[in-house]
């Protein structure tokens, strides 16, 4: 199961990589086009405007990048009795994913949530056992087991 959960943030994550790069590509054209045929200062605005533009899709180009590399390195058959990056952990109903920062999905009817080790729930139950509890923002967590 884990492995497949890997695949899906893998896609996820391989999707969000072409969007940004198709939109950096977009605004790259559009600033060599731009520069052809423009001269003034609302050209020199404009163009500054893409060039902003362009710095934060590469920005969030490289967080994506990042959370990526993150997933490939996990090894989804690795199988501890302690929470680890890659753990597939159930907590209070919940399907934890411990890896980076992303969106839910659901998979075979369970909703995956994908938590960070530095998150303040992940954080607290890295390297924890079955049967850990703590208490995060008023709420009590408790492992119920590790995959």
């Amino acid at each position: 199961m884990k492995d497949q959960i890997k695949v899906r943030y893998q896609q996820l994550l391989q999707d969000r990589i072409d969007v940004f790069k198709d939109m950096i590509a977009q605004l790259t054209e559009g600033a060599q086009n731009d520069a052809k045929g423009s001269a003034g200062d609302k050209h020199e605005t404009a163009l500054s405007m893409m060039h902003l533009e362009q710095e934060k899709l590469n920005s969030k180009l490289k967080e994506v990048l990042d959370q990526k590399a993150i997933i490939d390195r996990m090894d989804p058959n690795l199988v501890t009795t302690k929470v680890a990056l890659g753990s597939l952990v159930a907590v209070n109903g919940m399907w934890l994913f411990i890896a980076a920062a992303l969106p839910k999905i659901t998979f075979d009817g369970k909703t995956i949530i994908a938590v960070s080790p530095q998150a303040p729930l992940g954080s607290a139950l890295m390297g924890q056992e079955v049967g850990f509890t703590t208490q995060i923002n008023g709420n009590q967590y408790t492992i119920a087991a590790i995959f």
